[in-house]
């Protein structure tokens, strides 16, 4: 038996509504949650037209191989970004003419395991056994309106072709449950001159992973309390009815000790490398996830607060990278250091649900920009003031003096206040680190001799 996909109404108009005006196909992606017993599907968003494409779109030479498999994936990595903890995307659709029906099934194939491939490729944690691992191809025909829902096992490159059921229900998300964390980070990551082939993101992903051990190993407290991962979430609330076009928000406040790491088995030990430089992130991440309300267990609701922990801050480094290099941004001088600020992160609601999605934002994007990429990347008409910014600007003072420091791998334990930014220090002389390395060989042959002595 295969699995059951519960979607949201709203996404059967969605795709309903779809004019392929012309072209041979239009192909998009599925936005949903996982569960073991059945998928919720509660948004579907078109692929971006790419202007150069139009043209061959139309008149496709072969049809099936018109599919641009990098560009929709690339969408996809852009999607992945704007879901918060909870979401994934599911899968991928595609809506052509009757006769073009058959055309398309090698390519939805390929397509599905690309994408799964490419926005899992960067993220600081791994699916476990036993999560789901199933992804959804669906097709409909524009012209009887008729679906054709399969799945494919992505862990599994041989997988063959299953049967799903594809089920519409009235207000799916309308009273999912929210959680929502602010986490204090202050992480310090050396850039390493052993290995010439670490670029900059490749050095803040190994730091960040590291970083990253200390989420998933934390102690998560739900409305202050610590409870046991197989029970029930909603164990103890009480239960709130339901109408069809009711939206009703429950909310429970997560908080994250990872200070209670530091026993004998996680012990942080201090390691003298040689640097060019070091990053440092600092700030607050207000961070959210979503699950649904169908007996949900606390292991859910942990992983999926984690993992948008996780996401948020990876994803704010990878923008401000990209940032950097579009905007190419002069060297600074040796001994300086260079502040930027991550960007802020920023909620809208999904229209008739409980579940908001994100973006980015830096400080001097407008409001409009944010609305006008919404509409870009997921098909949806969001209003200004349905903006919510989740961080403040920051306007806390930046010294520009530098500070002689030894690289440590470890994390300070400090909490501070203001919203997240990053000081990136790429010019540090090497000569203080071979001179730390020295002074440290110099006591411990000096220790050495004086054991020995006695």
């Amino acid at each position: 038996m295969g699995r059951t996909y519960i979607v949201e109404e709203a996404v059967g108009q969605y795709l309903s509504n779809i004019n392929l005006q012309g072209k041979a196909f239009v192909s998009g992606l599925l936005i949903g949650q996982c569960s073991l017993q059945k998928d919720y599907v509660i948004l579907a968003t078109r692929t971006p037209s790419k202007e150069e494409q139009n043209e061959s779109l139309k008149h496709p030479k072969d049809k099936s191989d018109s599919l641009d498999e990098e560009w929709v994936t690339e969408h996809a990595n852009q999607v992945s970004r704007m879901l918060p903890g909870g979401l994934l995307v599911l899968g991928v659709f595609i809506i052509t003419t009757l006769e073009l029906a058959n055309d398309f099934q090698n390519a939805l194939r390929r397509l599905v395991f690309a994408v799964e491939k490419s926005v899992n490729k960067k993220k600081l944690w791994s699916f476990t056994e036993e999560e789901v691992s199933e992804r959804v191809t669906l097709h409909l025909c524009s012209t009887t309106k008729k679906i054709f829902c399969r799945t494919y096992d992505t862990r599994d490159p041989k997988s063959s072709a299953r049967p799903a059921d594809w089920k519409y229900q009235n207000g799916l998300s309308t009273s999912w449950l929210s959680l929502e964390c602010t986490v204090h980070i202050n992480i310090h990551i050396p850039l390493s001159t052993t290995n010439a082939s670490y670029t900059l993101e490749k050095n803040t992903k190994n730091g960040l992973t590291r970083w990253a051990k200390q989420i998933e190993n934390g102690v998560f407290l739900i409305n202050g309390q610590v409870k046991d991962e197989d029970c029930d979430l909603l164990q103890g609330q009480k239960k709130s009815s339901r109408g069809n076009a009711q939206v009703t928000r429950q909310s429970f406040d997560v908080r994250v000790l990872t200070q209670l790491l530091l026993n004998s088995d996680h012990r942080s030990t201090a390691a003298v490398q040689i640097c060019s430089g070091s990053i440092n992130l600092k700030g607050a991440v207000k961070c959210r996830a979503y699950i649904h309300n169908s007996k949900p267990k606390v292991k859910d609701a942990m992983q999926a607060i984690k993992r948008d922990i996780l996401n948020t801050v990876a994803d704010r480094c990878e923008i401000l990278f990209e940032d950097l290099l579009l905007n190419e941004i002069p060297e600074k001088k040796d001994s300086e250091k260079e502040f930027h600020m991550l960007p802020h992160r920023v909620f809208v609601p999904i229209p008739g649900s409980t579940v908001m999605l994100c973006d980015y934002k830096f400080d001097d994007e407008s409001a409009e920009e944010i609305r006008d990429h919404f509409i870009e990347m997921l098909d949806q008409i969001i209003q200004i003031e349905d903006l919510e910014i989740a961080e403040e600007i920051n306007t806390a003072y930046m010294s520009s003096s530098m500070d002689s420091e030894a690289y440590l791998d470890n994390t300070d334990d400090e909490q501070p206040k203001q919203p997240i930014k990053t000081t990136i220090i790429l010019k540090i002389q090497q000569n203080i680190g071979v001179l730390t390395a020295l002074a440290v060989a110099v006591l411990a042959a000096g220790v050495s001799f004086h054991y020995f002595s006695d």
